[in-house]
């Protein structure tokens, strides 16, 4: 297993000994002719300790900084995201790392909190020198996360936020981001369900970034195919009684209701609506639904169709394979298959690693454009759609799964019947290319570290 340390997130001191340890050149003209050099201007800061790995005669290791909720409304998701990054890194550890040096994890719980995902950011690449960061599930906290990666160039992961504007508005060219977003799920299943279910929807939604997005991206698709939003309820995060929306839903008496709602607070609403039977009276759509969320649920609480990049049972090479090595590694676990979360995570670094072996550099502008337009066999990422990384916008396209309950299980944790998987092509977020304006190259800072 690689090294993982856990940290706490308070925040870095800002010294000169800090302050020498990431010492950034922009990767400017001037620069180019001071380091008399054509591409990027390398990092060349003084650290103390880069001489005692020379004195040693070997490679210093590579840090990589996991910034994944350990607590807080995704504190599962974040947890599962973070052992799919582990698995990625013990692969490359157990061929010798990268580049020929060994990979080394830390880990700082950002509590599913913008403010400490800010810090954790901040702390990670100053005080520990990560050279990448990877993880986020909470749209905010990615967002936060992806500022502080930009100011310093460091190329982040944003493993599994699903808002669109990550790659839109939020964008940036450190930040690569590896889920699917809300408008793809939109895309694959409202239309079909209006001519399944009816046209009068209300929309269910966690009230902060990725609930708002995702259901103005449902809300545009509804009207579009001739469908009416009734009404929009937003649910503030962390809500455990959810007695008086579903009153009102009562009265309402919609077709549809399409929930952006994750995490603890999606767990709470099943388990009601199950007690009030309100998933007979009307249809349900939860725009995604990870797998850590439902998992151990009963089947009277897995009801309605949801989205999803991934599953376990999958018919597809290499997953039984894949399901195999995750219940190797973590023998014992609670939840004994992998989920969604957990492949993004896997996945997500796994590509990173193979972009800084293929650059022959950890160089971030290298890495970087090792990821840009970087195409992704179906095989390869156990999908049924050949992917990509957008070199435009930064999101992963990807293979986009509806599902609902499987009512004939062949055993005991397949809980999932798929319904439908979508090209790539077919889903993609058009808004979010408009609306992404990447930094440039001579705009990032650059570093070798």
């Amino acid at each position: 297993m690689s090294d993982i340390k856990n940290e706490t997130p308070s925040g870095p001191t800002q010294d000169a000994a800090s302050a020498s340890r990431r010492k950034m050149l922009k990767n400017s003209s001037l620069a180019l002719v001071g380091a008399g050099l054509y591409g990027a201007a390398p990092f060349m800061g003084p650290w103390k300790h880069n001489h005692v790995w020379a004195q040693t005669g070997q490679k210093k290791p590579l840090t990589i900084g996991l910034t994944m909720d350990a607590s807080g409304q995704y504190g599962a998701s974040g947890t599962m995201e973070r052992l799919g990054a582990m698995m990625a890194i013990k692969e490359f550890n157990d061929k010798g790392g990268v580049l020929g040096r060994r990979i080394e994890a830390i880990h700082i719980d950002t509590e599913t909190t913008p403010a400490t995902g800010s810090r954790a950011a901040e702390r990670m690449i100053t005080r520990n020198e990560a050279s990448f960061l990877i993880g986020a599930v909470h749209s905010g906290v990615s967002n936060a996360i992806s500022q502080v990666a930009q100011k310093y160039g460091t190329i982040f992961l944003n493993t599994n936020s699903s808002s669109p504007t990550e790659a839109g508005k939020d964008c940036h060219r450190t930040k690569f981001v590896w889920d699917g977003n809300g408008t793809n799920f939109s895309n694959a299943i409202v239309k079909n369900a209006i001519k399944a279910n009816g046209r009068n929807w209300v929309l269910l939604t966690n009230d902060y970034v990725w609930g708002h997005t995702t259901s103005k991206a449902t809300r545009a698709i509804v009207e579009a195919n001739g469908g009416r939003i009734v009404e929009e309820l937003l649910v503030p995060q962390n809500t455990r009684d959810f007695a008086s929306y579903l009153l009102k839903l009562q009265q309402l008496k919609p077709h549809v209701v399409a929930t952006a709602v994750g995490g603890d607070d999606i767990k709470a609403l099943r388990q009601q609506v199950v007690q009030l039977k309100m998933n007979q009276s009307m249809a349900w759509i939860n725009n995604q639904q990870d797998w850590p969320d439902v998992y151990g649920l009963g089947p009277e609480s897995i009801f309605g169709v949801f989205g999803t990049t991934w599953y376990w049972k999958l018919n597809l090479p290499g997953v039984k394979e894949f399901v195999a090595a995750y219940q190797k590694q973590f023998p014992g676990m609670a939840i004994r298959v992998p989920g969604n979360v957990y492949h993004n995570g896997y996945m997500a670094t796994r590509e990173l690693l193979r972009c800084a072996e293929e650059a022959g550099t950890t160089n971030n502008i290298a890495v970087i454009k090792k990821l840009e337009g970087r195409k992704m066999s179906a095989v390869d990422r156990l999908q049924h759609f050949d992917a990509w990384m957008d070199p435009v916008t930064h999101q992963c396209q990807q293979t986009i799964y509806m599902a609902t309950y499987n009512e004939a299980p062949a055993e005991k944790d397949d809980i999932f019947r798929i319904v439908t998987q979508s090209d790539p092509k077919d889903v993609q977020d058009k808004d979010a290319q408009n609306a992404c304006k990447l930094e440039s190259y001579e705009a990032t800072p650059t570093y070798d570290v």
